[in-house]
């Protein structure tokens, strides 16, 4: 989700001032949620809708997954759309309004203060991420091209403005009667906004470019992105419908169906584009985002087992596994994976640009430790699966066991980050 390539690498499209303050605090915000869920593991024995886990979760969503995508797509949309970034002062607004937002709203939620700590927090956000849509479809609007990748990402930049601005709604229905019921019935309408609109449309589609690039692959099927496109879009605006007019039961394998065949449309194109690569030795970054197609399958078998299989109420469990499963699991696999095909050369172009006619230059891959990202998946892997099935369990030395190699796996990441970031130049 970051960066596209051309013939002789990565292009440059957007300034490392603005796309590296992102990356920073994403690191920080993962190493934060992290050490959290080691400290709280006991929230799997509780119901979902309380502050430990409200706090671990939106720092998972808003200060992990959303933040390093809202950075990364600064230097992807110039080269989606062949043309340039609108404005660097509203990417500047974006991180801005976003770093000073977040804290506060992940504050708020863990000593579940719902005054103007939580209320400050939600208002930021939410005009950071109004700067990002202004940035985001003001460039393509000035573009002469419109990719189909492009369409993902105005589609999901307007699910991520409708997923906070219902966000601040629920915020300030805690105190005042902005909606008709209490916050806590909107819960699963504000989380899927996020989990549909915003990152299951903003991944695929990007996801969708990079893959195939970095596996130095011509395989393209814009016929079956449509697809993939119009059965996300279809599968949130069907699941919002049933909210709205309370329509149960059956109704709601509807959704389920269309985002289960979006997913597999999706993985048959990254499967095919796979088969036909060029490069036939994948390295261990692009087996991470890999991994994480695969994981994208595990949230929607986790939601048919609960409407078919179990009542819901008896294992409140199973909605936590439902969420670690997506920001523990599937993004968080795929940032891993995608951080270090592309931080590198940003941080080489910064470095070397003016530097390369001067003699030979690391290559990117050399601007990190492999033996570190090595390590740090195994930890991650060796954490997922022990939590999962610490949650499934309800055991909880598995819990804490996985707790604690999940945040070994933070430190050798945020490390890994520095070591890339602070770079310096070699002797030409």
């Amino acid at each position: 989700m970051f960066a596209l390539q051309s013939n002789n690498g990565l292009q440059q499209t957007t300034s490392y001032k603005v796309v590296l303050p992102f990356y920073v605090f994403a690191a920080l915000s993962f190493l934060t949620a992290t050490v959290l869920l080691l400290i709280h593991t006991g929230i799997s024995h509780q119901h979902y809708f309380q502050p430990y886990t409200l706090a671990i979760t939106h720092l998972m969503a808003l200060g992990w997954g959303t933040t390093i995508i809202l950075g990364a797509s600064h230097q992807l949309l110039p080269v989606l759309i062949e043309g340039k970034l609108s404005s660097n002062m509203l990417a500047y607004l974006t991180f801005g309004f976003t770093a000073s937002g977040i804290p506060l709203l992940a504050i708020s939620f863990y000593f579940f203060d719902t005054g103007w700590l939580m209320k400050t927090g939600a208002i930021l956000i939410n005009l950071g991420v109004i700067s990002y849509l202004t940035n985001v479809i003001s460039s393509i609007y000035e573009s002469k091209r419109h990719d189909v990748h492009a369409w993902y990402m105005a589609a999901a930049s307007i699910w991520l403005f409708s997923t906070t601005f219902f966000g601040l709604l629920l915020v300030f229905n805690f105190s005042a009667n902005v909606l008709p019921q209490n916050s806590v019935s909107y819960l699963s309408l504000h989380a899927h906004l996020g989990i549909i609109g915003w990152f299951l449309m903003l991944i695929t589609g990007v996801a969708s470019r990079l893959i195939p690039m970095f596996l130095i692959s011509k395989y393209t099927n814009n016929k079956n992105l449509l697809w993939i496109f119009i059965l996300i879009n279809s599968s949130l605006i069907s699941f919002i419908l049933f909210k709205v007019f309370a329509t149960g039961g059956l109704f709601y394998y509807i959704p389920l169906v269309l985002a289960f065949s979006a997913v597999v449309l999706f993985g048959s194109y990254c499967r095919n584009a796979y088969r036909v690569r060029i490069r036939k030795a994948v390295d261990e970054q692009m087996k991470m985002s890999l991994l994480s197609v695969w994981q994208m399958l595990m949230p929607l078998v986790t939601l048919i087992v609960v409407m078919w299989f179990l009542p819901g109420d008896r294992y409140p469990n199973l909605a936590l596994l439902y969420g670690f499963c997506i920001f523990f699991g599937w993004i968080t696999a795929i940032i891993f994976g995608m951080t270090f095909k592309t931080l590198p050369f940003i941080v080489w172009n910064r470095v070397y640009h003016n530097r390369a006619h001067k003699g030979k230059t690391p290559a990117p891959k050399e601007l990190f430790n492999e033996k570190v990202f090595n390590a740090m998946g195994l930890a991650y892997l060796t954490g997922f699966i022990l939590f999962v099935t610490g949650i499934i369990l309800l055991n909880n030395i598995l819990l804490k066991t996985g707790a604690a190699a999940l945040l070994v796996s933070a430190i050798l990441y945020v490390y890994n980050v520095a070591v890339t970031l602070f770079h310096q130049p070699k002797e030409l």
